[in-house]
C-alpha cells in the first residue's frame, strides 16, 4: 500500500472505538548507501476531516513554509499521534489498532 492511501482511512481503536481519518503520515529519512529510503514511525489521525483537504505542502527536508506551518498550528491542533507499531492491519480503507484510544497522545 502506497503511503497516500493512507490519507482519510478511518483509525478504529482495539476495542472498535473510533478514532479519527488519517491526515497525515509520519515518516523518518533513512540514510546509508545510494539511495535513500523511508520508514513510517506514525500517523497523525484527526477527527475533523478538513486537513486532509487543506493541501498543506512541505519543503525538501520535510519542513512546512512559514504559511503552512501557521495553518498547521491551528488545523492540527487536537490531532491524535498512532505510532506506527501500534497499527494492527490496515486497508479497505480503515485501519486497526492493536491499542485503546485512550492510551494515544495528541499531536
Amino acid at each position: 500500500m502506497a503511503l497516500t492511501e493512507l490519507m482519510g482511512q478511518s483509525v478504529w481503536d482495539s476495542q472498535g472505538i473510533w478514532v479519527g481519518h488519517v491526515v497525515d503520515v509520519r515518516v523518518i529519512k533513512n540514510k546509508g548507501g545510494l539511495q535513500e529510503s523511508h520508514t513510517v514511525y506514525g500517523l497523525v489521525v484527526s477527527a475533523i476531516r478538513g486537513p486532509v483537504f487543506f493541501g498543506l505542502t512541505r519543503d525538501r527536508q520535510g519542513r512546512f513554509g512559514w504559511v503552512s506551518d501557521a495553518i498547521a498550528k491551528v488545523v492540527y491542533t487536537g490531532c491524535t499521534f498512532v505510532p506506527w507499531d501500534t497499527v494492527g492491519e490496515y486497508g479497505d480503507g480503515e485501519v486497526i489498532l492493536k491499542t485503546v484510544k485512550k492510551e494515544l497522545s495528541r499531536v
